[in-house]
Order: C-alpha cells, then structure tokens, then sequence
C-alpha cells in the first residue's frame, strides 16, 4: 500500500502544533525531532540557512561557554533540547510544507480551527468543574495564549490578498470559532499580536507619512486607554473583566520594573518578570567580563535566592531560564548571543523586495512577526518558549514563499 506523502506531512504538522500546546516539553521535543528527522529535505534554501544559522550561533556560543564551567550531564542536555528547539522549529515549517503539493494555506486555517475547538471544548469543561468565571482558573485549565490562532485570525480576515480558496461563508464560520477561542486565553501578548500583524498587513511598518500618522494615532489612543484603565483601577484578584484589566493595568511595570520589595508578596508576584531579569544581569555581570561576553553556557542555572512556585506546580530556587527571552540568551550565550538574536530579528524584518501580490503579503506576515518577537522575546521568551510554535509557523512561510516564487517564476530580490 503506498502512503500519501501530502496527507502523511499534514498528520505531522497538525500533531506538532497540538502537541507544543501541551505543557510536556519532553513529549513536545519528541515529537519534533523525529518528525525533523522523517522530513528532512535534499535541499535548503540560503533564506531558511540564514535564519538557521543565527540560533545555532547562539548554541555554539553556549556551548563553548559551559566548557568553563563544568556544569551536570543532565542540565547540559536539557539546555541543548531547550537552545535547540527554534531551530527544528524553522526546519520542521520548512520541510513538512516545501514539498507538499495540495493547498497549504487552506490547511494551515483547518489546523487553526481544530485547535480552537479542542480549547473551547477544553474551557467548557474547564468552567464544570471549578463553576466560576475566574479568569486565572480558568486559563489554568485551558491554556495562557495561542500565537497560532491569531496568525489564523489574519490570515481569514486578508484572504483575498492571500489567495485562500475557502468559501466566504465557510471562511466567516471558521472566523467565528477561532475569534471565539483566542478571547477566552485573554492573554495581552495575543492582543498585542494581532494589532502588530494587522498593523503589518497593511504595509504600516514600511514608513510613510501615512504609516507613521496611523501608528501615532494607534499609539496615542493605546496611551489614552491604558490611562483610563488606571484611573478605573481594577483591583488585584477580581473576576472576568476585571481580573483582565488588572493584568493590563499592570503590564508596563510588570516586565521593567527595577525596584522589587521581596518581602511584599503581591510586588514580588506582579512584577516577577523584573525580578527575573535584575537577578540575571547580576549573576552573570558577578562571573566577570567572559561571562558577560559569551554567557554562563548550557547547563547553567540562575539562582534567585528563594524559593517560587511555578507554573509546572513545583518550587524552585534555581532555574535555567527566565522568561525573557533576550535575557536568557544573555544568561546562556552573553552578549554576543543577544547580537545573534537581534541579527535574526533585522533578517525577518528585511523582506526580499517582489512585484508578485500573494508573496507581498507573506512578506507582511514576516515583517510583522519579527516586530511582535520583540515584545515576544521581553516577556515570554521568544522562539524559545516551551510551548511556542512560532518557528514552525515561520518556517511554513518561508516554505510557502518559496513555492509560490517558483511557481510564478518570480524573482525574490534581496534588499
């Protein structure tokens, strides 16, 4: 019986995005390889090497580092599969897609759906059992955010633009389910997303004075709402809405915050993102001028002085990465790590120029992700998040653009 590659590829993708939402990296990271392994392609384009090659950098920068170091044969591979993982990510998109043959977008939005579903399945049951709206339970049981159904979000709302050939009246269904999932993580970083992607979409982001007038006025009404959520003042532990608002209210001291009362329990807890980054940069800047350079290496632990309660229900002391993700290249790979990864994100901003409209949009998408990894990266690791499946996605579309490219025979003119 001959097995139908096409349709083997979309098992594998569709396993590999519904399995990175499950808290079990070890499952995750499985699953990855050896799907990294069955896919791998005779051929690679200098495109997808380039961005490869940025966070394999920063592995060999770590790498080299803990040879100073000395660190346990356990934490130095668990720090490889960690420092690893955007770049099976990238490869993973790359490959399932730059060989199949049916319409990739179209699946790409299925995926979406069939993820929206089982979360919305997943808070409904969620809601029976603990029987209350009260947002931090809630999203304890059905999950903190979904990168992947906002990108599903974009692409239906500019699918004249992308060429997707679902029906109209199919594509406002499955706009519906996937709008209605994304609400319920009510995760900031997701709102964040997609008016970056939006903004993107739009050709925003190449500055003109009409981009840099629309993105003013963003930013002012943005500041407008923040100040009138302030002067709501939503209070710490409220219900739905409220609890929600808070977060907001919250969000600029939580991730920059430089002073932390520790004995102040709702402080620590709020601005625990801060608390993370001051105790990095003093670990390391303490280990001296190499260490700042090239970082402490894999297997490396940051030692916070006290003992927090994590999302995985354990408490720790030492940990081998924060949430930010510049600052834990920083940890891993010192400075010039960061330079690598900076690097990466200048690369997917600076698209190749084309006349070609479908790849147009695609270029819109790229840029758009690179500038939301930098609110990524500061405040939940980036590419290198657990349960990220951002690099998959932007190897998909380095894939996509590719085929397309070539079956246009369009020109992809570097900048």
């Amino acid at each position: 019986m001959k097995i139908d590659k096409d349709f083997t590829s979309k098992i594998l993708f569709l396993i590999c995005i519904v399995v990175s939402l499950i808290p079990n990296y070890e499952l995750t990271f499985a699953i990855w390889f050896i799907t990294f392994l069955v896919t791998i392609n005779k051929n690679y384009s200098v495109t997808i090497f380039k961005y490869v090659a940025t966070f394999s950098a920063i592995l060999l920068i770590a790498f080299l580092s803990s040879l100073f170091y000395q660190p346990k044969l356990f934490l130095f591979i668990r720090d490889i599969t960690y420092m690893i993982k955007p770049i099976i990510g990238l490869l993973l998109g790359y490959q399932i897609f730059k060989n199949e043959k049916t319409l990739r977008l179209n699946y790409f939005i299925y995926v979406g759906l069939i993820i929206a579903i089982i979360h919305i399945g997943t808070i409904f049951i969620a809601f029976l059992q603990v029987k209350s709206l009260n947002l931090t339970l809630l999203r304890e049981k059905g999950g903190y955010f979904s990168d992947y159904e906002i990108y599903v979000i974009i692409m239906l709302i500019f699918h004249k633009e992308l060429d997707i050939t679902i029906s109209k009246k199919r594509i406002n269904y499955i706009l519906i389910v996937v709008v209605l999932s994304s609400t319920l993580y009510a995760a900031r970083t997701n709102m964040i997303q997609f008016v970056i992607l939006f903004l993107a979409m739009k050709g925003y982001f190449k500055l003109t004075r009409k981009s840099l007038t629309v993105l003013v006025t963003i930013f002012s009404l943005t500041a407008v709402s923040y100040f009138a959520i302030v002067s709501y003042n939503p209070k710490r532990g409220g219900k739905g809405l409220d609890a929600f608002l808070y977060k907001i209210k919250i969000a600029p001291e939580e991730a920059f915050k430089t002073k932390i009362n520790k004995n102040d329990w709702k402080d620590f807890n709020d601005n625990y993102r801060s608390f993370e980054n001051i105790i990095t940069v003093q670990q390391v800047s303490h280990e001296g001028a190499l260490a700042i350079l090239f970082g402490e290496g894999l297997g490396s632990r940051l030692n916070l002085g006290r003992k927090v309660f994590t999302n995985d229900g354990e408490f720790v002391q030492f940990i081998p990465y924060v949430h930010n993700g510049f600052m834990t290249v920083f940890f891993k790979s010192g400075i010039l790590g960061v330079l690598f990864l900076i690097f990466f994100l200048i690369l997917l901003f600076r698209q190749p120029k084309t006349n070609n409209p479908k790849l147009l949009y695609i270029n819109y998408l790229l840029i758009g992700t690179s500038v939301f990894l930098i609110v990524s990266n500061w405040v939940f690791l980036g590419l290198y998040l657990k349960l990220d499946n951002k690099s998959i996605i932007i190897g998909f579309l380095i894939a996509l653009k590719e085929v397309i490219a070539k079956q246009s025979n369009t020109n992809l003119i570097e900048k």
